[in-house]
Protein backbone atom coordinates (compact mmCIF):
# COMPACT_ATOMS: atom_id res chain seq x y z
CA UNK A 1 0.00 0.00 0.00
CA UNK A 2 3.13 2.05 0.82
CA UNK A 3 4.57 1.54 -2.69
CA UNK A 4 0.76 2.53 -4.49
CA UNK A 5 0.71 6.10 -2.28
CA UNK A 6 4.14 6.54 -3.18
CA UNK A 7 3.34 5.94 -7.37
CA UNK A 8 0.00 8.36 -6.68
CA UNK A 9 2.44 11.32 -4.66
CA UNK A 10 5.45 11.04 -7.77
CA UNK A 11 2.76 10.70 -10.76
CA UNK A 12 0.80 14.09 -8.76
CA UNK A 13 4.13 15.82 -8.66
CA UNK A 14 5.12 14.98 -12.37
CA UNK A 15 1.60 16.55 -12.96
CA UNK A 16 1.83 19.66 -11.18
CA UNK A 17 5.29 20.55 -12.05
CA UNK A 18 4.32 20.28 -15.99
CA UNK A 19 1.54 22.75 -15.24
CA UNK A 20 4.10 25.06 -13.76
CA UNK A 21 6.36 24.99 -16.18
CA UNK A 22 4.76 24.08 -19.75
CA UNK A 23 1.55 25.69 -19.80
CA UNK A 24 2.37 29.56 -19.32
CA UNK A 25 4.83 29.09 -22.27
CA UNK A 26 1.87 27.26 -24.18
CA UNK A 27 -0.12 30.02 -23.32
CA UNK A 28 2.07 32.66 -24.12
CA UNK A 29 3.01 31.24 -27.36
CA UNK A 30 -0.76 31.31 -28.48
CA UNK A 31 -0.87 34.67 -27.03
CA UNK A 32 1.90 35.85 -29.74
CA UNK A 33 0.24 33.75 -32.53
CA UNK A 34 3.02 31.67 -32.67
CA UNK A 35 0.65 28.65 -33.06
CA UNK A 36 -0.98 27.85 -36.69
CA UNK A 37 -3.95 25.98 -36.63
CA UNK A 38 -3.88 24.16 -40.15
CA UNK A 39 -7.22 24.65 -42.26
CA UNK A 40 -6.38 23.05 -45.50
CA UNK A 41 -7.46 19.65 -44.58
CA UNK A 42 -10.08 20.39 -42.98
CA UNK A 43 -13.89 19.44 -45.61
CA UNK A 44 -15.82 22.61 -45.87
CA UNK A 45 -19.24 22.12 -43.98
CA UNK A 46 -22.25 20.69 -46.43
CA UNK A 47 -24.22 22.71 -45.23
CA UNK A 48 -22.01 25.47 -47.10
CA UNK A 49 -22.41 24.19 -50.20
CA UNK A 50 -24.52 25.53 -52.46
CA UNK A 51 -26.29 22.70 -54.98
CA UNK A 52 -24.65 23.90 -58.22
CA UNK A 53 -21.04 23.37 -56.05
CA UNK A 54 -22.19 19.54 -54.96
CA UNK A 55 -23.43 18.84 -58.73
CA UNK A 56 -20.30 20.48 -59.92
CA UNK A 57 -17.67 17.84 -57.72
CA UNK A 58 -19.73 15.41 -59.73
CA UNK A 59 -18.78 16.10 -63.19
CA UNK A 60 -15.89 14.41 -63.89
CA UNK A 61 -13.13 13.61 -66.99
CA UNK A 62 -13.86 10.70 -68.81
CA UNK A 63 -10.42 9.08 -68.65
CA UNK A 64 -9.08 6.52 -70.95
CA UNK A 65 -5.85 4.91 -69.98
CA UNK A 66 -5.34 7.85 -67.18
CA UNK A 67 -5.72 10.60 -69.71
CA UNK A 68 -8.66 13.18 -69.55
CA UNK A 69 -10.37 12.28 -73.18
CA UNK A 70 -10.61 14.73 -76.06
CA UNK A 71 -12.87 15.67 -78.65
CA UNK A 72 -10.62 13.95 -81.70
CA UNK A 73 -10.19 16.09 -84.98
CA UNK A 74 -13.10 16.53 -87.18
CA UNK A 75 -14.50 18.09 -90.28
CA UNK A 76 -17.54 18.07 -91.96
CA UNK A 77 -19.70 20.30 -94.17
CA UNK A 78 -22.84 21.40 -92.19
CA UNK A 79 -26.50 22.96 -93.36
CA UNK A 80 -25.61 26.12 -94.36
CA UNK A 81 -22.74 24.28 -96.71
CA UNK A 82 -19.77 25.79 -94.36
CA UNK A 83 -16.91 23.08 -93.07
CA UNK A 84 -16.99 22.89 -89.08
CA UNK A 85 -14.29 21.15 -87.17
CA UNK A 86 -13.52 20.85 -82.85
CA UNK A 87 -12.10 24.44 -83.26
CA UNK A 88 -15.32 26.15 -83.82
CA UNK A 89 -16.82 24.19 -80.78
CA UNK A 90 -13.47 25.42 -78.51
CA UNK A 91 -15.02 28.24 -75.47
CA UNK A 92 -18.05 26.29 -75.90
CA UNK A 93 -20.29 23.97 -73.93
CA UNK A 94 -22.03 21.58 -76.41
CA UNK A 95 -23.87 18.49 -76.30
CA UNK A 96 -22.61 15.73 -79.21
CA UNK A 97 -25.54 13.48 -80.95
CA UNK A 98 -24.85 11.05 -83.84
CA UNK A 99 -28.51 10.54 -85.90
CA UNK A 100 -30.00 10.57 -89.49
CA UNK A 101 -32.96 12.80 -91.02
CA UNK A 102 -35.25 9.71 -92.26
CA UNK A 103 -35.16 7.72 -88.42
CA UNK A 104 -38.59 7.31 -87.71
CA UNK A 105 -38.08 5.95 -84.21
CA UNK A 106 -35.53 7.53 -81.82
CA UNK A 107 -34.17 10.44 -83.61
CA UNK A 108 -37.45 12.65 -83.84
CA UNK A 109 -37.62 12.32 -79.82
CA UNK A 110 -34.00 12.83 -79.44
CA UNK A 111 -33.88 16.05 -81.21
CA UNK A 112 -37.41 17.24 -79.80
CA UNK A 113 -35.13 17.04 -76.17
CA UNK A 114 -32.36 18.79 -77.82
CA UNK A 115 -34.46 22.08 -79.04
CA UNK A 116 -35.61 22.34 -75.48
CA UNK A 117 -32.10 22.39 -74.51
CA UNK A 118 -31.55 24.82 -77.00
CA UNK A 119 -34.34 26.80 -75.79
CA UNK A 120 -32.76 27.23 -71.64
CA UNK A 121 -29.54 28.35 -73.60
CA UNK A 122 -30.80 30.80 -76.44
CA UNK A 123 -29.62 34.07 -75.32
CA UNK A 124 -26.08 32.25 -74.55
CA UNK A 125 -23.33 32.47 -77.31
CA UNK A 126 -20.91 29.72 -75.59
CA UNK A 127 -23.55 26.99 -76.00
CA UNK A 128 -23.54 24.93 -78.93
CA UNK A 129 -25.20 21.47 -80.53
CA UNK A 130 -23.00 18.80 -82.49
CA UNK A 131 -25.21 16.79 -84.81
CA UNK A 132 -23.87 14.22 -87.08
CA UNK A 133 -25.38 12.44 -89.63
CA UNK A 134 -24.75 8.58 -90.01
CA UNK A 135 -26.45 8.54 -93.29
CA UNK A 136 -24.59 11.37 -94.68
CA UNK A 137 -24.86 10.05 -98.64
CA UNK A 138 -28.75 10.63 -98.50
CA UNK A 139 -28.43 13.73 -95.83
CA UNK A 140 -27.18 16.13 -97.93
CA UNK A 141 -26.47 19.99 -96.11
CA UNK A 142 -29.91 21.23 -98.36
CA UNK A 143 -32.09 18.38 -96.73
CA UNK A 144 -30.31 18.92 -93.05
CA UNK A 145 -31.45 22.39 -94.20
CA UNK A 146 -34.81 21.39 -94.42
CA UNK A 147 -34.87 19.08 -91.35
CA UNK A 148 -33.47 21.91 -89.15
CA UNK A 149 -36.13 24.57 -90.11
CA UNK A 150 -38.69 21.51 -89.35
CA UNK A 151 -37.93 21.40 -85.99
CA UNK A 152 -37.17 24.82 -84.31
CA UNK A 153 -33.35 24.95 -84.78
CA UNK A 154 -32.41 29.04 -83.92
CA UNK A 155 -28.78 28.42 -82.46
CA UNK A 156 -26.04 29.42 -84.81
CA UNK A 157 -23.80 27.17 -82.74
CA UNK A 158 -26.12 24.02 -83.56
CA UNK A 159 -24.59 22.61 -86.91
CA UNK A 160 -26.00 19.47 -88.65
CA UNK A 161 -23.30 18.11 -90.07
CA UNK A 162 -22.46 15.50 -93.25
CA UNK A 163 -19.60 13.94 -94.71
CA UNK A 164 -17.79 10.42 -95.56
CA UNK A 165 -19.89 7.82 -93.75
CA UNK A 166 -16.78 5.94 -92.69
CA UNK A 167 -15.24 8.95 -90.63
CA UNK A 168 -18.32 9.92 -89.07
CA UNK A 169 -19.20 6.10 -87.79
CA UNK A 170 -15.38 6.37 -86.60
CA UNK A 171 -15.73 8.96 -84.50
CA UNK A 172 -19.01 8.31 -82.99
CA UNK A 173 -17.41 4.66 -81.97
CA UNK A 174 -13.83 5.66 -81.05
CA UNK A 175 -14.04 9.17 -80.43
CA UNK A 176 -17.19 9.15 -78.41
CA UNK A 177 -17.71 5.43 -77.75
CA UNK A 178 -21.45 6.37 -78.94
CA UNK A 179 -22.53 3.33 -81.15
CA UNK A 180 -23.27 3.91 -84.45
CA UNK A 181 -23.19 0.47 -87.09
CA UNK A 182 -24.83 -1.27 -89.48
CA UNK A 183 -27.74 -3.98 -88.85
CA UNK A 184 -30.01 -5.53 -91.05
CA UNK A 185 -32.93 -4.98 -88.71
CA UNK A 186 -32.08 -1.56 -87.74
CA UNK A 187 -33.89 1.62 -88.42
CA UNK A 188 -33.07 1.75 -92.52
CA UNK A 189 -30.11 -0.54 -92.07
CA UNK A 190 -28.53 1.26 -88.95
CA UNK A 191 -28.49 1.02 -85.74
CA UNK A 192 -27.30 3.83 -83.01
CA UNK A 193 -27.54 5.16 -79.35
CA UNK A 194 -30.04 7.47 -78.69
CA UNK A 195 -27.51 8.62 -75.92
CA UNK A 196 -25.53 12.55 -75.89
CA UNK A 197 -22.36 13.52 -75.22
CA UNK A 198 -21.25 16.18 -72.78
CA UNK A 199 -18.14 18.45 -74.18
CA UNK A 200 -16.61 21.25 -71.94
CA UNK A 201 -14.97 24.90 -73.21
CA UNK A 202 -11.64 22.93 -73.58
CA UNK A 203 -13.19 20.09 -75.37
CA UNK A 204 -13.19 17.35 -73.04
CA UNK A 205 -15.86 14.89 -72.40
CA UNK A 206 -17.34 15.31 -69.09
CA UNK A 207 -20.52 13.68 -67.20
CA UNK A 208 -21.54 12.73 -63.49
CA UNK A 209 -20.85 9.70 -61.55
CA UNK A 210 -22.57 7.18 -60.31
CA UNK A 211 -23.14 6.12 -56.76
CA UNK A 212 -19.56 4.24 -56.85
CA UNK A 213 -17.79 7.17 -58.05
CA UNK A 214 -18.03 5.92 -62.04
CA UNK A 215 -18.22 8.28 -64.67
CA UNK A 216 -22.26 7.79 -66.34
CA UNK A 217 -20.19 9.27 -69.73
CA UNK A 218 -23.82 10.00 -71.51
CA UNK A 219 -27.09 11.41 -71.03
CA UNK A 220 -29.68 9.51 -72.09
CA UNK A 221 -31.32 11.04 -74.94
CA UNK A 222 -34.56 9.46 -75.71
CA UNK A 223 -36.69 10.22 -72.89
CA UNK A 224 -37.87 13.79 -72.17
CA UNK A 225 -38.95 15.52 -68.92
CA UNK A 226 -42.61 15.54 -69.66
CA UNK A 227 -42.65 11.45 -69.77
CA UNK A 228 -40.03 11.25 -66.99
CA UNK A 229 -39.72 7.82 -67.35
CA UNK A 230 -39.85 5.20 -70.22
CA UNK A 231 -41.67 1.77 -70.22
CA UNK A 232 -38.69 -0.06 -68.76
CA UNK A 233 -38.55 2.22 -66.18
CA UNK A 234 -35.56 4.20 -67.00
CA UNK A 235 -35.57 8.09 -65.65
CA UNK A 236 -35.46 10.95 -67.76
CA UNK A 237 -31.92 12.66 -68.17
CA UNK A 238 -32.61 15.97 -70.19
CA UNK A 239 -33.21 17.79 -66.79
CA UNK A 240 -29.87 16.91 -65.76
CA UNK A 241 -28.23 17.77 -68.96
CA UNK A 242 -29.41 21.03 -68.93
CA UNK A 243 -28.08 21.52 -65.08
CA UNK A 244 -24.58 20.34 -66.07
CA UNK A 245 -24.57 22.55 -68.89
CA UNK A 246 -25.02 25.53 -66.75
CA UNK A 247 -22.44 24.42 -64.60
CA UNK A 248 -20.07 23.90 -67.59
CA UNK A 249 -20.78 27.24 -68.93
CA UNK A 250 -19.73 28.98 -65.14
CA UNK A 251 -16.40 27.16 -64.91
Amino acid sequence: MKKNNYSYISIAFIILLFGIIFIPKIVNRVKDNKVVVNNENRSKPAAKFTEEEKKASALSFIKIEGEPKKVPDFSFTNQDGKTITQEDYLGKVYVVEFFFTTCPTICPRMNRNLVSVQDVFKDNKDFGIASFSIMPATDTPEILKAYAENYGVTNPNWNLMTGEQEKIHALANTGFNIYVGDVEDGELGFAHSGDFALIDKNGFIRSRTDDFGNPKIFYKGIISEKEKTDEDGNKQEITMLKEDIKILLNE
